[in-house]
């Protein structure tokens, strides 16, 4: 056996996919010790609660509820604790202490990644994150080091799985969000309290992390522009299909072009759910799986799939950030830096421009269609299409006779257009109601 150096290794967190990272380290301790060149050894596991119940079952005597000493004592640090604090102070610890840091969380980097990357540059420690945004795909590498020759310029991307499974299911099999939701958490692809998913944060830091990375500017969290999918019906997803489109809750980053009087490009950074053509390569990603698809201006279209989540998928992502680590201590010299000096501007959503679908309750009536079409036109908002159905009354909406629904898709206009539009449409007298706004995507 090749007689390798040992580096020690702590583990912060023992959750699903903290247990199979240590699983997987004590398992497969020869063949990383020869992907890495040096002996990984599990020094500890730092957990609040060493007699806690635990997805696989691991050594007692790992466990310990002293982070402090253990993170001090180690070469590399894993953070998959998860939230702000404790792991806020115990990763800038890690990176004082000399240690590089492996994390496979957003949160925290979407929050505070600019101060963790300024502290391990200070003093030459590198912080590796594969696992933060897309669970088990390789996003993160080709973002910062395949691409860091070219220009991104749009990424595209279904990065949260239980939105996706949701959302696929209502498409597929007609079922209500509800019900799907219901399910989502009997299988365990959303938590009891969904909001971080459903309501797109969870997305939202996924998508701060890969513009900072593709467009090297640091992205604050509070300039991602946010929806979720909780106003998603089955009458939505049925007209979308009619229309040819599938909605997905889509993390949209996108370079832009320089604004009459501004210096400089901009990017804009949102997640929100969309119409998808479906012919586009992200319409054919189903269940909880997640897609992120890549502009660049050399490299083309680009297109990276595969498991978002899942203890032992992005344990897989996590453990080749160790080996990475691993190696980069065997040579020495200090850790790679982030590259976000590019300092380009995050513009609010009303600066994007794309095309819409627009789905109205109208009052049944002669003049109606030319009213609305003349508030589109006065808005600078052109229609494309137009779909009109009469609404039946029935035993959920006995009063429903004299209204009709309208299905207007728009050529492209500025977001802040369509919107003050929306608005003049919602106060005319003539619309009963606005049941959704969405835009369109992808093509």
């Amino acid at each position: 056996m090749t007689d390798y150096r040992t580096l020690r290794v702590a583990l912060l967190g023992a959750g699903a996919v903290g247990s199979q990272v240590a699983d997987l380290l004590l398992k497969h301790r020869a063949e990383l010790a020869d992907r890495a060149g040096a002996n990984l050894e599990l020094a500890g596991i730092a957990v609040r609660n060493v007699d806690g119940k635990r997805d696989t079952e691991l050594p007692r005597e790992l466990f310990t509820t002293d982070a402090e000493t253990l993170i001090n004592g180690s070469d590399i640090v894993i953070e998959l604790m998860g939230g702000i604090e404790p792991a806020r102070t115990q990763v800038l610890q890690a990176i004082n202490s000399g240690a590089d840091v492996v994390t496979a969380n957003k949160a925290l980097l979407a929050t505070h990644g600019s101060e963790i990357f300024e502290a391990a540059d200070q003093v030459g420690a590198e912080v590796y994150y594969e696992a933060a945004a897309a669970g088990a795909i390789p996003i993160i590498r080709p973002l910062r080091d395949s691409l860091a020759g070219d220009r991104v310029v749009r990424i595209m991307g279904i990065v949260n799985g239980t939105t996706n499974y949701i959302l696929d299911r209502m498409d597929t099999e007609g079922a209500d969000f509800g019900d799907v939701l219901a399910q989502a958490q009997a299988l365990g692809y959303a938590e009891a309290d969904p909001t971080a998913d459903v309501e797109g944060y969870d997305a939202a830091q996924k998508a701060a992390i890969l513009a900072s990375l593709a467009f090297h500017t640091t992205v604050p969290l509070d300039a991602v522009h946010r929806e979720g999918i909780t106003q998603i019906d089955a009458a939505i997803i049925e007209s979308a299909r009619h229309a040819g489109y599938v909605v997905k809750l889509l993390a949209v980053c996108e370079r832009l072009p320089a604004a009459d009087g501004e210096a400089t490009e901009s990017i804009s950074v949102r997640v929100y759910p969309a119409l998808v053509e479906r012919t586009h390569p992200l319409a054919s990603v189903h269940g909880a799986n997640n897609a992120v698809f890549v502009q660049a201006e050399a490299a083309g279209d680009l297109m990276f799939y595969g498991a978002g989540a899942g203890g032992v998928q992005t344990a897989s992502a996590v453990l080749g950030d160790v080996v990475s680590a691993a190696r980069r201590h065997i040579a020495g010299g200090v850790g790679v830096g982030e590259s976000t000096r590019a300092n380009l501007p995050t513009v609010p959503i009303g600066r994007v421009i794309t095309r819409y679908q627009i789905t109205l309750e109208v009052d049944d009536q002669p003049g109606v269609l030319a009213t609305v079409a003349g508030i589109l036109s006065e808005g600078r908002v052109s229609i494309a299409t137009v779909e009109q159905t009469t609404i039946e009354p029935d035993a959920e909406n006995p009063a429903a006779g004299g209204s009709a629904r309208l299905v207007i898709g728009t050529h492209q206009a500025r977001e802040q257009d369509l919107s003050e539009t929306v608005e003049r449409l919602a106060a005319s007298g003539v619309v009963e109601r606005v049941v959704s706004v969405l835009r369109v995507e992808g093509n």
